[in-house]
Parts: structure tokens; sequence; C-alpha cells
């Protein structure tokens, strides 16, 4: 439709056809206001005159993100008229909660209505909240400023059986790029490492984290005051950024990485098998450097690491920084050849532990390695980097010269009879050989 064309229909009939009762617009009117505006560049009073409308009209249709129709105002509604003004205060405090509306007015103000005129009163100032909020995920932080974390969980199937695996994700706020970690839990010991995993991935961390109201953040305090985790807040102190929170009820807020926990269920996991936790590990890292990192983003429309190279150098550099988490105990799955990663080494656990989750804790000679609170290991620690300590007694290959001894009719009593230990996955020679020496030593 073209502008005079448009201009000879308003000069015929244009508040009848053009508007309802109220001056809501027709949606072929709604879009062409918006056309002429966005596309056209024609001033709010120019389209006014030609639509033969308010500017206010023509205003709040450019600020409204999709189309109304006009809806007739239900009778039941003037009951509210009077508590009008209180619902639009008091509904975001409560989360558009209408149950805790009508209580309130009923309990406080009098209110001899239903439950149901509450709750319509109350859907339309939720819509107009979510559509704000929608707006405010998409507000853009500049390089260095912002990162988002959340949690995601899932049903891995391992070699050794089914697991439920959680999902560390960290999204920068400017380049959209991610950083993904398996983990057995969401403790607050996983929940710290995954956040130096993220800073030794990225070679640096943003000013600020924002995160939802997890126990392992904060907790409700008094007089409606936040209350932070005081390990999680130590932990912030001693890395030097500024956690914030989203508001109540409004963990959407953190968008950017929300979008990253689906993206990795929708993407990476459809399809794929592991052996055990390394695997999934690998397998992982493998897809973000691969997949994730150079796809071209939904709402940037660039891939994440070319935007990256920008945000990279406003990053807060982290290289050489010490461990915060000397005295946490850290969560780990039992990998298919027995062993636990911890600060780049492996230590090994008795093999009947394969795909179970342990707690590992470091002291300053020694490493210690704990199921269902139990003493399972006990390891001299490692220095240097990528080292094994393997203990014999952990191994099938015990079990069974222990059974040929205990028993007349030994358990494995042939070669072939190994065939039913559980399978070790063989990464490297180094591990291979260790292995060996330990198992048939």
């Amino acid at each position: 439709m073209s502008f005079d064309s448009i201009e000879r229909q308003d000069n015929m009939s244009s508040q009848s056809k053009g508007s309802g009762e109220d001056g809501m617009l027709q949606r072929d009117r709604w879009e062409e206001i918006r056309r002429l505006r966005l596309i056209e560049g024609r001033t709010v009073s120019e389209i006014a005159r030609t639509f033969g409308v308010d500017r206010k009209t023509v205003r709040r249709c450019l600020r409204e993100a999709e189309w109304q129709p006009y809806r007739r105002e239900r009778k039941a509604a003037t009951l509210l008229a009077p508590h009008a003004d209180f619902l639009r205060e008091r509904a975001p405090r409560v989360g558009y909660s209408a149950r805790i509306l009508f209580q309130e007015l009923t309990r406080e103000h009098g209110f001899k209505g239903s439950y149901e005129t509450v709750k319509r009163f109350v859907a339309p100032l939720r819509s107009l909240a979510e559509r704000a909020e929608l707006t405010e995920r998409r507000f853009e932080t500049p390089p260095g400023r912002q990162s988002q974390i959340d949690w995601g969980q899932a049903r891995v199937l391992f070699r050794s059986g089914p697991r439920d695996v959680h999902i560390f994700v960290l999204t920068l706020g400017f380049s959209r790029r991610s950083f993904y970690w398996g983990s057995p839990n969401e403790r607050l010991g996983a929940f710290l490492e995954a956040h130096e995993r993220a800073f030794e991935h990225f070679g640096g961390r943003t000013q600020e984290h924002l995160y939802d109201r997890a126990r392992t953040v904060c907790h409700p305090g008094t007089d409606g005051k936040v209350a932070w985790n005081g390990t999680f807040r130590a932990f912030a102190d001693y890395w030097g950024f500024e956690p914030r929170l989203c508001q109540p009820y409004r963990a959407r807020t953190k968008g950017k990485v929300e979008s990253g926990v689906k993206y990795v269920k929708r993407n990476f996991l459809p399809g794929r098998s592991f052996i055990d936790i390394v695997d999934f590990q690998e397998q992982l890292r493998e897809w973000n450097a691969t997949v994730a990192d150079v796809r071209i983003h939904g709402t940037t429309h660039e891939p994440p690491i070319e935007r990256f190279a920008v945000e990279r150098p406003a990053l807060i550099p982290t290289a050489g920084h010490p461990s915060f988490l000397t005295d946490v105990r850290l969560s780990r799955i039992v990998a298919s050849d027995y062993l636990v990663s911890v600060d780049t080494h492996r230590y090994s656990v008795p093999f009947t532990l394969i795909g179970q989750a342990v707690e590992v804790e470091r002291g300053a000679e020694r490493v210690r390695i704990y199921h269902r609170g139990r003493l399972v290991a006990d390891h001299p620690k490692l220095t240097g980097r990528h080292r094994l300590s393997i203990l014999p007694e952990h191994g099938p290959g015990a079990i069974a010269r222990n059974a040929r001894r205990r028993l007349p009719d030994p358990i494995f009593s042939s070669v072939d009879d190994r065939a039913s230990l559980p399978q070790v996955e063989v990464r490297d020679l180094d591990v291979y050989e260790q292995l060996a020496q330990a198992v048939y030593s």
C-alpha cells in the first residue's frame, strides 16, 4: 500500500476504519504505521496526520513489540478500580502472583470480588513485565563487563551405566563465548572449581558475574536483605569480581547463559555416547572449539570466537593466580580406567567404583579420596603436571590373585575369564604401561 493511497483512504474514513472503540488500531494500520516510521523514516507528527490519530497513539504503536487486539473491559474489573494503583505497585514485588494479591486485597483492603477477577487484572501486567524482561535480556554489555553463570542437568549414558551429569556454563556477555564443564553435582566445591577452570579457559575474567539465587551463592537474610554464602563471597573477593543477582522471580534476566544451557543440551548431547566422564569432557571440549565457538550466533550474527578477539583484551588476567580451592573437597566421577583427575594428575581408586561419584580431599602432602564418606584411596600428592599415581591393590588383578589364594576353585582360572572385567580405555602409552605394571605385578 503506497503512502498516497493511504492518505486518500484516510480522508474518506480515517476514524471509522482505522481504530477500535478506544482508538486501538487494526493490525494492517498498526503494521503500516511501523513501516512508515521504521523503513521510510516518516515523523510521528506526519504519520499521525496521515491516519487522523493522536501522536500518542503513534508512539504507543511504535513502542509495542507486537500488535494487541482490542479487548472490551470486563465488567467485573470495575470491582478493582479502587485498588488499581495498589495492584500495579504491589504486583512486581510478589512476582505477579494473583493468589498473593487476592489474599492481601481480601485481608487488608476489604475486597469482595473473586480470585478470577484479580487474575484477569494481573495477566496483562505480567505480560508487559515479560516483554520488558526480554528487552533487558538482550541488553548488550561492553567487552569485559559481565559474565552470566548457570547449571544444566542431563542424563548421560556411560559405559558403566547411565548417570546424571550437571553441566556448568559460564557465558561472556559481550562475545557470547561460553565455557562448559561436566560435574557429578552442583555443590559448592564443584561450583567454585568450575569458575577457576573457566578463568583458565578464557585467560581471564570479567568485572562482574550474574547469578540466580542458588544456595551456593546466597540465602535469604533478615529484613529482606540478601546474605551471601560466606565461602562464595570469600571466593569472589579472592578473585576480585563483583557478584550480582537476578531480581526475585526474574531469573530469565540471565538469558544469555540460559540460551547456552539449552544449546549444549540440544546440539551437543543428542546422538552421542561416552566411555566415561573423561571422554565426556574431551568430547565437550572438542565440540566447544569446533562447533559452539565458530557458529553464527543468533543474536550477534557473528561467531563468538571472533567477538572474543575484541573482548579478550578487556578481561582481567588470571594466569599465575593460585587456586582458592586448597581446602575444598572436589567432586569427581571415576573414569573407566578407575582413575580420577585432580590438578592435571590422575589417581587410582578401587576399580569397583568405576562410574561412581567420589570426593577428593587435597592436603599438603596427601590426596585422599572418599566414597559415601568412606576413605577408599590415599596417595602421596604428586608434583609437576600430568603424572599418575596407581596403587596395585585398586586393579582387578589384585582381586584375581587374592581369589586364587583364598578359594580352591579360582574365580579367574584363565586369561579368557578376564573378559568379564570392566573394559579399560587406553588413552595413551604411559597410562597403559603403568596400568599393566600395577595390575599384573
